[in-house]
This record gives C-alpha cells, structure tokens and sequence, in this order.
C-alpha cells in the first residue's frame, strides 16, 4: 500500500475513534471524572498504571481507588490522616497493592509541596525528549525510600522498556486534542514530541500495516513506530495512537 493511502485510512480511523464516545470504556474516563488540575493529574496516573489486562478491570479498580480517596485524590495524597490511609490496606490491583500505593501518596505529597504541578516531576525545564522526561521521573519516583518490590511499576527507557503506560499518560495530559478526549494540560513538551505508547494491540496492527520492524515490543520499537508516525503529522504523531488501538481492539475478527 503507498505511504499517501495508509495516512488517509489512518486519519479517518483517528477521526472515528479520537471522539468523546471512546471515553467511557477507556481509562481515560477516570480523570475525565474530575475538574482541577490535580486531581485529574492523579486519577491519570494510577489509571495508566494499573493499565494492563481487561480495560474493565482496570477502570473499576480505578474507581475503587478514587472512592477510597473520598473522590478527592489531590487532597487526600497531601492530607490523608492514619485512619484514611489504613482503609487502604484492603486496595489491590493485579501485583500492585497497598504498599506499593503508600509510596506512590508519599511521593505525591512530597512533591505538590514543593510544586504545584506533576509536570514538573517528568519535566523540570523545557526542551526534554521523553526519553530523558521517564528516564528522570523513575529517578525522581525512586529517590524517597521505598520497598524494592515497587520499582517494577514504574518503568523507563533506561530499562529498555516500551513504558507503554506512562506514554500513554503523557498523551493524555500533552496532547489537546479538541474532540474532547486528551487534556492538554501540559505545556513544557510539545505534543510532536510524544512517543507512540506501544502495546500488544498497537504493535501487532503497526507491524501488519508494515509500521513497525523490530520484533521486540520494547523503546526502541516504541521510537521506531513513532518516527514512522511523525512522517504521517509531525505536529501530532501520537494521534494515530487511536487508529491502531481501536483497529486492533475493536475491530478484532
């Protein structure tokens, strides 16, 4: 197929799925469910990282983590009292359970103390690559003291990790869509600067639509896909994201 004929398939599969409709049975819908900054800052997070498995799943324990938060997750990260934090003892996801999510509040409280943003814990000046943005977040999560069990949540290219969850959740807070679904809240990288987030669906599509080469789903193969992409819309490469996640998750045979 020419490069001109596949950018038009994919920008209309971008136009039918990049709508509000794709929310509510996607992760997404878990910070769309707040409106301060802050709050929608955090629900992202622990919605895009406890993303992986059955997207029902993750979206109910998603909740169930907001309600345990009293639907204030900004507030109860910074103020949280011995009782509140206790109730969460009965919290787990998959491998990720109430230790894990004790580090993730103390690194929230500690760090909305000193800024006012979590932007700034992935990119503290302007003009980062992702690259170095994930490389310096995992470094700065890691930096307070924490069980070592916890590191395998949060990943980064160092790693040579495709870090398929943290990009995506950069895609949500970079990336302004104007249909409704990603918050562009972020400023301090562009969305042109993105990384495609890559996982089994995505890249089984990107290979059979001859995107993708290397066989490893890893960073490298995240970058390889995304500089494809680029060639597409330089401005907004990680729209195409909605094009091969829903080809590959909606329309499976």
């Amino acid at each position: 197929m020419r490069k001109s004929d596949l950018k038009k398939i994919l920008d209309r599969k971008v136009d039918y799925y990049n709508q509000p409709s794709f929310i509510e049975k996607d992760p997404i819908c878990i910070p769309h469910g707040f409106t301060k900054q802050q709050d929608i800052e955090i629900a992202g997070f622990f919605a895009a990282i406890f993303s992986w498995g059955n997207r029902t799943t993750i979206i109910n324990k998603s909740r169930e983590l907001m309600q345990l938060m009293d639907r204030q997750p900004y507030e109860f990260c910074l103020h949280a009292s011995a009782a509140q934090l206790k109730r969460l003892e009965t919290f787990k996801h998959r491998t990720f359970n109430h230790t894990d999510l004790y580090h993730f509040i103390d690194f929230f409280r500690q760090h909305y103390n000193k800024s006012n943003t979590l932007e700034t814990a992935f990119f503290p000046r302007k003009g980062m690559t992702v690259e170095e943005g994930l490389n310096f977040f995992k470094d700065n999560f890691f930096s307070l003291e924490h069980l070592k069990r916890t590191e395998k949540h949060i990943s980064s290219p160092r790693q040579k990790s495709s870090c398929k969850r943290l990009n995506m959740y950069l895609r949500w807070m970079v990336r302004n869509d104007e249909n409704g679904v990603d918050f562009g809240l972020w400023k301090r990288i562009s969305p042109g600067r993105l990384i495609c987030p890559l996982d089994v669906h995505v890249s089984r599509v990107a290979r059979e639509l001859g995107l993708l080469q290397r066989k490893q789903d890893d960073w490298q193969a995240a970058v390889e896909l995304t500089e494809q992409l680029r060639t597409f819309d330089a401005t907004d490469p990680v729209k195409y994201d909605f094009a091969l996640f829903g080809t590959g998750v909606m329309e499976k045979p």
